[in-house]
């Protein structure tokens, strides 16, 4: 990598993180550490001081006052030429979600080790993205559950999320019946319709459905 170094502020509640990180680093010129933060509010408002400064953001995912997917989310809103690193004890497909939802550039975990880091910091400067090998899984699983939700929704007709919508608000049969005009048969007919659709086994699961897919 040639030209001007990257610009770097480290976020990280424990200053033993922030440490290691520095260490780590220290010893490329590609890459130059100009502040760090010890939370995520301080961490934005250096960075809303000298947006300019600042190339480069590598944050932990929990931090107090402003979590790492926040501040990340603030400082793309606002800041875009900013790229930023996720580093993460949290293996799972929530938190990868909430990263990629906040348009992280990369995310990877904290017991990754020097090479990796370099490898997804080279990616992330270099115009790509980085994502830790251990959660590539995660989001393809997240991604691929949400495309069956999207096609489970896709079959459902606008009667049978008029009456879902209703199931939702709690009322019976007879109520929706009463408020769609139409008799409780019909009804009973497409709540089953829509229990299969979904591949829902109760209520309570066409409930949670469709607030996943926001129809309630």
């Amino acid at each position: 990598m040639t030209g001007d170094p990257i610009n770097i502020l480290i976020a990280d509640d424990h200053q033993m993180v922030i440490d290691g990180l520095k260490s780590l680093l220290g010893n490329e010129p590609a890459y130059q550490i100009v502040a760090e933060a010890n939370n995520g509010q301080m961490a934005y408002e250096l960075v809303a001081a000298e947006p300019e400064k600042f190339n480069f953001l590598l944050t932990d995912i929990s931090m107090p006052l402003l979590t790492g997917t926040q501040l990340c989310r603030m400082i793309k809103d606002k800041y875009p030429h900013i790229q930023v690193l996720i580093l993460s004890m949290y293996n799972n497909a929530p938190a990868v979600k909430e990263a990629v939802m906040a348009e992280a550039d990369g995310y990877i975990l904290k017991n990754a080790g020097r090479a990796e880091l370099l490898q997804a910091m080279y990616r992330i400067t270099a115009g790509g993205t980085y994502f830790s090998q251990d959660i590539v899984p995660l989001i393809y699983n997240q991604y691929h559950k949400q495309k069956i939700q999207d096609e489970q929704l896709s079959q459902l007709s606008a009667r049978e999320k008029e009456v879902l919508a209703l199931i939702v608000k709690e009322l019976t049969s007879e109520e929706i019946a009463e408020k769609l005009f139409i008799s409780k048969k019909t009804v009973d007919n497409h709540r089953q319709n829509i229990l299969e659709k979904t591949q829902c086994k109760s209520t309570v699961g066409l409930v949670k459905f469709a607030i996943k897919n926001g129809l309630e």
